[in-house]
């Protein structure tokens, strides 16, 4: 080892003891924080799967129209493996991504651009507030007539529903960034363009990502109620096929299989914003 890794080594900034074994206790505690948090969630998960079975076989809901989990479990395995399921799961997922992703692609830098210059946040977000409170299926007659019934109007009627929750939740965050941090990266002599990327985009990435999450779950929500009207494919148009005729245990199948899609898609979501935003407790 060289004289000056020696000296490094000697000289490095490192925790007393006392503030070692702290930090272990620490870390003990909080992953049996977690371990009982997760504990916890399953119990509730256990006990809903549970009152679903036994509800029905103790007739205190009728059988027929709420059958027990284990039938509609047997009904989403035979559609697995029949390979419909995946199909309907597939077209869904084409189109709520379609218009997600065009949504995240439009809305983060049409709404850090109005952010950044004030007086066009002022005029425009009054108006885009008008736009984001319009419920989505309200006007999706509107889509269904301009654009008829097929593949475009679903896509953008997703593209419509995830735009606005982004688009203001990027405003929010670009408008809100600390003073302070704007005031040092001009001490440092940043050009416009550098302090965006650099200090102002990854401030406002907790703020986007509300948006982002609130339009995953939107995507999935709104897309099925779009593929009630004229879809020949989707979980949407599943469930309401079912549904006409009687095919009970199916519809609860793919209800099912698209709760388990909602749920994927937030944790998914939020896998995303701790890694985008892991300089904030590095």
């Amino acid at each position: 080892m060289s004289p000056s890794t020696l000296l490094e080594e000697r000289t490095a900034a490192r925790p007393n003891p006392r503030q070692e074994e702290a930090a272990k206790a620490k870390g003990v505690a909080f992953g049996r924080g977690r371990a009982l948090t997760f504990g916890r969630g399953l119990a509730g998960i256990l006990a809903l799967a549970l009152a679903w079975e036994y509800a029905p076989r103790l007739e205190l809901v009728n059988p027929y129209f709420f059958p027990p989990l284990h039938v509609v479990l047997q009904e989403w395995w035979a559609m697995a493996q029949s390979g419909e399921l995946w199909r309907n799961v597939r077209s869904s997922l084409v189109r709520s991504g379609a218009g997600f992703g065009l949504a995240i692609a439009i809305a983060i830098p049409l709404g850090a651009a109005i952010a950044w210059y004030r007086p066009v946040r002022e005029f425009l977000t009054p108006t885009l507030e008008v736009f984001r409170n319009t419920a989505a299926l309200a006007i999706l007659p509107v889509f269904t007539l301009i654009l008829g019934i097929g593949e475009t109007s679903k896509i953008a009627i997703v593209l419509y529903a995830c735009f606005f929750p982004i688009l203001l939740a990027t405003i929010a965050g670009v408008a809100t960034v600390d003073p302070q941090l704007l005031r040092s990266a001009k001490v440092l002599g940043m050009s416009p363009v550098t302090t965006f990327r650099k200090v102002v985009f990854p401030a406002a990435i907790p703020t986007i990502f509300t948006g982002i999450r609130i339009s995953g779950a939107v995507s999935i929500l709104v897309l099925i109620a779009a593929e009630y009207v004229g879809a020949n494919a989707g979980l949407g148009f599943l469930i309401s096929y079912s549904n006409a005729n009687f095919l009970i245990p199916k519809m609860y199948a793919a209800i099912l299989t698209t709760s388990a899609l909602g749920l994927a898609v937030n944790y998914g979501l939020v896998w995303l914003e701790r890694r985008f935003s892991r300089w904030r407790t590095a």
